[in-house]
């Protein structure tokens, strides 16, 4: 080791032992919303909601399916299925693919990986879609966390995605759009 290596180690070291402990804050998480469409008559759109304000606002609305942070689905819409069977099996199984389905006009892979499923769909003509969809098991297990089967616990998911860390949740591309929705600690997009 040379002595320019020892002095920068020293250097570091001491930059790291005197430096003062400090208990900061955890950092504000916001949720994004980006819309681009390039198309002659097409919109820009910016969205940036912290969470936290997400969270606090959700359970004051009751109106419609929402309340209290919680949307109503309709009775049947999971008859005849165990939705919280489901996600418990694919929670504790192991990362892999669990689908992969090629026709004629997309293909659509959907996977576990490292505590997220994914789904990405690809449109077979030059010019469709592009779509990404990632989302943390702990979003659904929150999502489904109430004791009721007949409802999302939305507020529920917004924590758990404020606890989830920077994370792309949903990219799409085609040839005059792209749309992406995100959650980081920065309050302007990235």
């Amino acid at each position: 080791m040379n002595s320019r290596s020892i002095f920068t180690a020293a250097a570091l070291i001491a930059l790291f032992v005197a430096a003062p402990v400090s208990h900061a804050a955890p950092a504000d998480r916001y949720l994004h919303v980006q819309v681009n469409d390039t198309s002659k008559d097409g919109d820009n759109v910016n969205v940036n909601v912290p969470i936290e304000l997400a969270e606090k606002v959700l359970p004051t609305i009751d109106k419609g399916p929402m309340h209290q942070g919680r949307v109503e689905v309709p009775r049947d819409a999971f008859q005849g299925i165990d939705i919280r069977t489901i996600i418990d099996a694919v929670r504790t199984s192991p990362d892999s693919q669990i689908a992969s389905i090629k026709q004629k006009d997309e293909n659509i892979e959907i996977s576990k990986t490292g505590g997220n499923i994914m789904v990405h769909v690809q449109e077979a003509k030059a010019k469709g879609d592009n779509i990404n969809v990632t989302v943390p098991i702990a979003v659904v297990d929150a999502l489904f966390s109430g004791t009721r089967t007949d409802e999302l616990d939305v507020a529920a998911a917004l924590k758990a995605l404020d606890n989830a860390g920077d994370t792309f949740l949903v990219t799409v591309e085609n040839a005059t759009e792209h749309i992406r929705v995100w959650v980081d600690s920065h309050n302007q997009p990235q």
